[in-house]
């Protein structure tokens, strides 16, 4: 026997709760249907090693949580009452060089440039102008992330005078508008060289723009360098307990809202009736359950158009769009292979005069900026790279909940291809170790204690990392964050609006705008979509509204102008 709801969902990472919580606060019924035998997503907390390592846990994806706190979705959502409590981490980030200098940020700018100046008075000064032009930016950039990208009355919404006042900044006059506009589509490896000399800055910058999935001398990612402006303004956190608090507190907000969660329900197919109409989905195991509104996919495009729309269904009322999405979407053979380990003590980089403080941060293995680059194109050409840049984190320096007492646990990233095409060994299952090994000695260089500190490990490789969390080509952002796929072009820009030509079908999760990351963005702006579709923008309370927003941006610009405001 079927059941109906207003609206299903498909995965319960955060994206799709989140979307789940606005719809059902709204006053819809909601179900959430998720393939694994736990909510989470990319974004779970797991005793990945019950037998090796017990009471040992893991944050088997996510892990730094910056986004969330550009955007309004901890505080609409109330989720500290959910059990939710964020831990801030001061420093932010640790990059030893093998020079003997280093790299250590502080959430405080001045107390990092302190730090600088001990190896480069010069670059000190730079990095002030450099922290403020780009935190500049993303407060900007934030107003788009938090609205629908082709919504201008959204993203007006989120204008205020602090970022009318740092967008008058940036312009700066039409010379300040095309520098930005160029700083905007170079690389942030030209952007780094623009402003700093010394390769001990260089380089983690360069790594941590690197995070977007794509080598720091890829054109139109400068928005990269704002990873490291982010560390200072919001700052970077993480839950309580792990990054699974987040969605667990999402579960219980979700179970108060009446919403039904289902676990272990993979979706076969969603249905379409002869109307064009998504009207419901049939899971794996025959279970049927139907929905008056829509359905929400928190999947990526390209694999709902492939695998859970039926061919004839998406030719019939959406033609094209499977094949644009086959041959448009691009993923550039970059993934993640990922490294859990339990410790006896955390690691420790005594060349560097260490502190166990250093580590409560992450902490970034990038030798120069040629050696991420190197890092990042290997696996663009199928190699596994021989020199690994990393990126770590000890989690239980900040929480110490995540291990037993005394004990630590440790997080490593490294970059790897999705399919090898280059060198003898190209099966993950046979070499996944191996290149294991490698990243661990390459750390192990600079931390001495490290392989006699490991009690246990475990080493997922980006084909396990795919099965595991339905992700494209093990790409955990759905699809590459470069300029041609972001903003109001993804995944299409006939896609971009969160809707698709199928009607009450939706899309939210990362491969939506604003993109990868913990955020809840793209679940907030998908819920907003259909709450607005479902309501007249001709009443005249919303119309007003939106008239009165755009009228006093345009007063505050005319008056940053000059302009005699009396005359508007």
């Amino acid at each position: 026997m079927s059941q109906t709801f207003d609206f299903i969902l498909i995965g319960a990472g955060h994206n799709g709760m989140t979307c789940a919580a606005y719809l059902a606060k709204a006053g819809y019924s909601c179900l959430v249907l998720e393939r694994r035998n736990k909510i989470g997503g990319c974004a779970t907390t797991e005793e990945a090693m019950p037998e090796a390592a017990p009471g040992f846990k893991f944050n088997l994806c996510a892990i730094d949580h910056e986004f969330i706190h550009l955007g309004p979705v901890l505080r609409e959502l109330k989720l500290e009452h959910y059990g939710l409590e964020y831990l801030w981490c001061d420093p932010t980030v640790f990059c030893p060089h093998p020079d003997g200098s280093f790299f250590l940020a502080w959430q405080d700018v001045e107390r990092t440039c302190k730090e600088i100046e001990r190896f480069s008075p010069r670059d000190a000064v730079a990095y002030r102008d450099f922290i403020s032009y780009w935190q500049r930016a993303m407060r900007l950039f934030a107003t788009t992330f938090n609205a629908a990208p082709q919504s201008i009355p959204g993203i007006l919404r989120n204008f205020n005078p602090t970022v009318i006042n740092d967008l008058f900044d940036l312009a700066d006059g039409p010379t300040g508008i095309l520098e930005f506009a160029r700083r905007m589509v170079t690389s942030p490896q030209n952007l780094i060289n623009e402003w700093f000399d010394a390769e001990f800055i260089k380089a983690p910058i360069a790594r941590l723009a690197a995070e977007l999935g794509a080598p720091p001398s890829e054109k139109g990612i400068a928005f990269g360098v704002t990873m490291l402006a982010m560390r200072h303004g919001p700052g970077m956190s993480r839950p309580r307990g792990g990054t699974g608090m987040l969605t667990q507190a999402l579960g219980a907000l979700l179970t108060n809202l009446g919403v039904e969660i289902l676990t272990d329900a993979p979706v076969a197919r969603i249905l379409v009736d002869n109307t064009g109409r998504a009207v419901g989905v049939r899971t794996q195991a025959g279970q049927e359950y139907q929905c008056k509104m829509g359905v929400i996919s928190n999947l990526d495009a390209v694999q709902l158009f492939n695998k859970l729309l039926d061919p004839a269904d998406a030719e019939a009322w959406a033609e094209g769009v499977t094949g644009r999405l086959n041959r448009t979407v691009v993923n550039n053979n970059e993934s993640v292979m990922k490294i859990d380990c339990a410790l006896s003590e955390p690691p420790r980089f005594s060349a560097w005069g260490h502190q166990d403080d250093w580590l409560i941060g992450s902490l970034l293995i990038a030798d120069s900026v040629e050696h991420v680059e190197r890092a990042h194109q290997e696996p663009l050409q199928g190699k596994i790279p021989d020199d690994p840049s990393l990126y770590v984190v000890v989690p239980t320096v900040l929480d110490p909940s995540m291990a037993p007492p005394g004990k630590h646990t440790l997080w490593i990233e490294f970059f790897a291809p999705w399919e090898i095409t280059q060198g003898s060994d190209r099966d993950w299952g046979l070499i996944k170790e191996k290149i294991a090994d490698r990243c661990i000695d390459k750390l192990a260089g600079y931390c001495p204690n490290l392989k006699s500190s490991i009690i246990a490990r475990r080493v997922e490789s980006p084909v396990e990392l795919a099965a595991r969390t339905a992700t494209l080509k093990g790409n955990f952002y759905h699809m590459d964050m470069t300029v041609e796929q972001m903003l109001f072009f993804r995944p299409l820009p006939e896609l971009a609006n969160y809707k698709t030509s199928i009607t009450g079908l939706y899309l939210t999760g990362a491969g939506t705008h604003p993109g990868g990351s913990i955020s809840g963005m793209p679940g907030r702006n998908c819920a907003h979509a259909i709450l607005r579709e479902h309501r007249s923008f001709t009443r005249p309370r919303i119309v007003h509204k939106v008239g009165k927003r755009v009228k006093n941006f345009a007063m505050q610009a005319a008056f940053r102008a000059g302009v005699d405001v009396n005359n508007i």
